[in-house]
């Protein structure tokens, strides 16, 4: 393995926080001194339409807001034994790369797994801009394991999930009774299209 560096970049959009986000992170943080976790998706006027995963950015995606998000990161990097000065939550509008700049060190290594399209693309993209990357796995999409989407779908049919989100993500999902609002969204879409 190589030498680590001083910070690295690592992204998602996390919606919700899991198990594999988890081993994502961590295996980020292996890498660096500092890891930089940048929220995707942050807030809808940074979200942009991707033909090359175009679920992302629906609003049924992305449940949850940035600062439960940027809580969810703290929570679960701090019971994973993290300290505070060995990582930090900012958001990262991924569809705009003219406003990185804003928001993360371009100096800093770039971190990213590739499962679709949607992963070479952004590789293509921070390269473009001259960013230093590393591609953490590279595996097809039948083989990426644990997916947000899933678990949201787990909750919104009553379905067991706590097992798979780190325990202080399902603690903090109950408080916030994520399952019963995604429930409600769900109840209300079918409402507004009947």
């Amino acid at each position: 393995m190589s030498e680590k560096v001083a910070q690295a970049v690592i992204h998602g959009r996390f919606q919700v926080l899991h198990n594999d986000h988890l081993k994502y992170l961590l295996a980020g943080k292996a890498l660096c001194d500092r890891l930089v976790v940048g929220v995707t998706n942050p807030d809808p006027s940074h979200t942009r339409h991707d033909p090359a995963d175009p679920l992302r950015s629906l609003e049924s995606s992305n449940p949850l807001t940035y600062f439960e998000r940027a809580q969810l990161l703290h929570a679960v990097l701090a019971e994973a034994g993290l300290g505070p000065e060995e990582f930090f939550v900012v958001p990262f509008p991924i569809n705009l790369p003219e406003l990185y700049r804003h928001y993360v060190p371009m100096d800093a290594l770039f971190l990213l797994t590739i499962y679709d399209e949607w992963g070479r693309r952004k590789l293509g993209r921070f390269q473009s801009l001259g960013l230093r990357t590393r591609v953490l796995w590279e595996v097809p999409p039948e083989d990426k394991g644990l997916s947000a989407t899933a678990i949201r779908r787990r909750m919104v049919a009553g379905e067991p999930w706590e097992a798979l989100v780190p325990p202080a993500a399902a603690r903090l999902l109950r408080d916030w009774r994520v399952p019963e609002r995604l429930a409600g969204q769900v109840g209300d879409a079918v409402r507004l299209s009947g």
